[in-house]
């Protein structure tokens, strides 16, 4: 089979990449990713904090909501909190690429484009072939509205892409008021990809200690519907490349995603479950199915299931929400 790809201008041997993890936080871990088959790397995100945590134009937007409780910014953690410094995070992505063949993507985490245009060149210059944007922002202020919220975006992203010639995109999440309108305005500024969609982590709350507490778990294959049904409704709309994030626990999710349109399917939640060799299983998986459904290669399947694709559209809108619902009335219906 076939399983090469085009993702944002990068030549893949195969749709299966590493999104950001600390699978990729040192160069032993990311050549095992290679040999495991995985098509790319997404390292790990440096954080905006790492590197302006003393600008104002930070400060101003990790406050905004906070109804100027000083406590509140205790909870951030201090530059030398993290892990990885960011002089250590570009010697790694040196030392990646010239170590393996595949692309080695970089990744920003902020919410303002103060911090990141000089990193970002630093990122270009250390080797990396691309750079994604995890832009990690929930807007709490009562009196902003959408329109300035999806600017900050925009102007994010403009600011990067004219600082770096490698392609640049943008790991977008699901709480835009028209996902499609956005993905638009996005497409036309020029970034090379959209991947959809960032997984925003709630708090939980610790109901003995009457605490806020952060709570993380692997994401699950149910959650690929919301990535799914998106990447279907853009691909053949946009320009820019496709790439899903989410719910990937097996060949089934990446053939889903690659037929309903995605150029590059992002996964860690597998890997960090069931290792990283699990690459290499899904990869002969999803041989196995080709080959069974007679498809010859990745580019053959892509966007068969697309809403521009299918025998029926509507199912992508509302038709399909009417018929979930009816399905299920009448399995209540046989029960009693």
């Amino acid at each position: 089979m076939d399983l090469r790809t085009t993702y944002m201008g990068l030549k893949l041997k195969n749709p299966i990449a590493a999104s950001s993890s600390p699978l990729s936080d040192s160069v032993g871990k990311i050549k095992q990713l290679e040999d495991a088959g995985a098509g790319a790397v997404v390292m790990f995100s440096v954080f905006e904090e790492q590197l302006r945590q003393e600008t104002a134009a930070l400060e101003d937007a990790l406050t905004a909501g906070t109804n100027s409780f000083a406590e509140s910014l205790s909870y951030l953690p201090s530059p030398g909190d993290f892990s990885v410094k960011p002089d250590a995070y570009l010697k790694i992505i040196e030392e990646a690429v010239e170590d393996c063949e595949i692309p080695i993507i970089g990744s920003l985490n902020g919410i303002s484009n103060e911090g990141w245009i000089n990193y970002a060149k630093h990122i270009e210059q250390a080797g990396a072939k691309g750079l994604e944007l995890n832009i990690y922002w929930l807007p709490t202020d009562l009196t902003l509205p959408g329109s300035e919220v999806e600017q900050r975006y925009l102007d994010i992203i403009q600011a990067v892409k004219s600082s770096v010639k490698i392609p640049v995109a943008l790991k977008m999440n699901p709480f835009f008021s028209s996902i499609a309108n956005f993905a638009h305005r996005v497409d036309q500024i020029g970034v090379d990809a959209l991947v959809l969609f960032n997984r925003f982590y709630q708090p939980d709350f610790d109901i003995e200690e009457r605490e806020v507490a952060p709570h993380l778990k692997l994401s699950t294959p149910y959650e690929i519907r919301l990535p799914l049904l998106w990447i279907a409704m853009l691909y053949g709309r946009v320009n820019c490349s496709l790439g899903a994030s989410r719910g990937v626990q097996s060949a089934t999710e990446v053939i889903k995603y690659v037929m309903a349109g995605a150029d590059a399917v992002m996964t860690a939640s597998a890997l960090l479950h069931h290792g990283i060799p699990f690459v290499g299983t899904m990869l002969k998986e999803m041989e196995e199915w080709m080959q069974k459904n007679e498809y010859e290669s990745v580019e053959q399947m892509k966007g068969c299931m697309s809403q521009q694709n299918v025998a029926e559209p509507t199912m992508y809108e509302r038709a399909n929400y009417l018929k979930t619902l009816g399905s299920y009335k009448s399995i209540l219906s046989g029960n009693v």
